[in-house]
């Protein structure tokens, strides 16, 4: 990871209503800006997970920390670890063998577009929100 970059970036299913769902979800509840953000669709995403070493990129959101990419569900359980307050109550599905934890992100994630929708194209920040961008 280069000096300059932030230490936690989600990559996101830019045209995932869900995963555009877990952004805004972000700006209200990561009051300290811990995390930045890039669609998987972007050259800085691309950019991320080759300098992490990810060759085939997983039908997951991502969250590249200290340039190791995090996936399923240990990038989720990654970033409720960092929201703090009664979200780490859910840190208990650590308990839970990680096979079983990613098959049950796997359930979601292969029917989110029918469940949650899917955009023509990728969000746009609010000019509040393009500082935490890439």
């Amino acid at each position: 990871m280069k000096k300059d970059q932030p230490k936690n970036v989600i990559l996101f299913d830019g045209v995932c209503n869900l995963c555009n769902g877990l952004v805004k979800f972000m700006f209200k509840y990561d009051k300290k800006a811990i995390f930045s953000f890039a669609s998987l669709q972007s050259e800085v995403a691309g950019k991320l997970l080759r300098e992490a070493g990810v060759v085939e990129v997983p039908d997951s959101v991502i969250v590249i920390c200290d340039g190791k990419a995090l996936v399923k569900s240990d990038a989720a359980l990654h970033i409720v670890k960092y929201l703090g307050g009664l979200f780490n109550l859910l840190l208990i599905f650590r308990i839970l063998p990680r096979g079983l934890r990613d098959n049950l992100y796997d359930v979601i994630a292969k029917r989110r577009y029918k469940w949650f929708g899917k955009q023509e194209a990728c969000m746009i920040p609010t000019p509040e929100q393009r500082s935490r961008f890439l």
